[in-house]
């Protein structure tokens, strides 16, 4: 198939989703081994023509973004403002980020405080997902991030989260110790 680079490039730009590797493969009927070399083509291609866009590899799949220094221009196309995340929310996240599969009480446990609300929102925002019931006396639900989660946070996998190290060294104000060990400084 002498357009498959187009076709490829075509599916990718109109997905409203990342799309995967085995999804391109099954749209196209090619093997996985045809069409990973064409995605790294293109991603080489759109990154040396230094475009408002580029091709990124986020949540498990493939799909177009725009390069962040263009986002206060691009704010005004649309009235929607990113969301914006509570210091709650923020907290919640990275507990459950860092430490899934985990239950309500134990996030509750190590904020110190009651995250029924701020999970119901994550959860509402599809950031959050149900992993299914611990099996402890009351069968409390298990919680973990979506896929929605590595797609807003231009996350690959969760392999991809940064380490308390690496926070440390952008800012060391940033933490002030472990974030995730109850009574031992401020949470992201």
């Amino acid at each position: 198939m002498n357009n498959l680079l187009q076709l490829v490039e075509a599916f990718i730009f109109a997905s409203d989703s990342p799309i995967s590797l085995d999804r391109l493969s099954s749209l196209i009927e090619q093997p996985k081994s045809q069409i990973r070399p064409i995605l790294k083509q293109l991603q080489q291609q759109y990154e040396t023509m230094e475009r408002g866009f580029y091709l990124a590899e986020v949540a498990g799949g493939y799909q177009f973004r725009t390069v962040v220094e263009l986002a206060p221009w691009l704010r005004k196309l649309s009235k929607d403002r990113s969301p914006r995340f509570s210091r709650a929310a923020l907290e919640t996240l990275a507990i459950i980020a860092y430490r899934q599969p985990v239950t309500r009480a134990e996030i509750e446990y190590l904020r110190g405080v009651d995250s029924g609300g701020v999970m119901k929102t994550l959860l509402d925002k599809n950031l959050l997902r149900i992993l299914g019931k611990k099996e402890i006396p009351g069968r409390p639900l298990i919680y973990g991030t979506s896929h929605h989660f590595l797609e807003h946070f231009g996350l690959i996998a969760l392999a991809d989260l940064p380490t308390l190290k690496e926070f440390t060294a952008l800012d060391p104000q940033l933490v002030t110790a472990d974030p995730l060990t109850p009574g031992s400084g401020e949470a992201l």
